[in-house]
């Protein structure tokens, strides 16, 4: 279990993106009364988190996989202008060759268009871009 993943990537994100700027929680979209986890209004950054993880099996977490992608879906709906982003906890399984991140972003790339998938690891504290250009 990871204590207070959002704040947590929040201190992470803001520090190696060198935002400079304190990042909003829980913004309100207009569509539909759904909020974005982590919204920078200034800088135009809105981040959606996810601390989700392969199951205990190594199988793929379908429904929160569809949550997954309900957020890139809300995410599409902000203007071209903003940089948009979700952010998984960094999961990965014995079973597996690739990230839970790594799965989505390669699994669901025709989905979140220019949304950008990344993942962060906690116990590095370290924030990777998984993919940064899904046109």
């Amino acid at each position: 279990m990871v204590p207070c993943f959002k704040a947590r990537l929040e201190i992470g994100f803001t520090s190696n993106m060198d935002l400079g700027l304190s990042l909003r929680r829980r913004y309100q979209l207009a569509i539909r009364q759904r909020s974005i986890d982590i919204v920078n209004l200034d800088k135009k950054i809105a981040i959606e988190c996810k601390r989700y993880t392969w199951t205990e099996t190594g199988n793929v977490p379908s429904t929160k996989i569809g949550f997954t992608n309900e957020a890139a879906f809300y995410l599409s709906f902000l203007p071209d202008s903003y940089e948009k982003y979700i952010v998984m906890l960094r999961s990965h399984h014995e079973k597996r060759n690739e990230s839970l991140a790594e799965y989505y972003s390669r699994s669901n790339m025709h989905l979140i268009g220019k949304t950008k998938v990344a993942e962060y690891d906690p116990e590095c504290d370290e924030l990777r871009i998984i993919s940064a250009d899904n046109k």
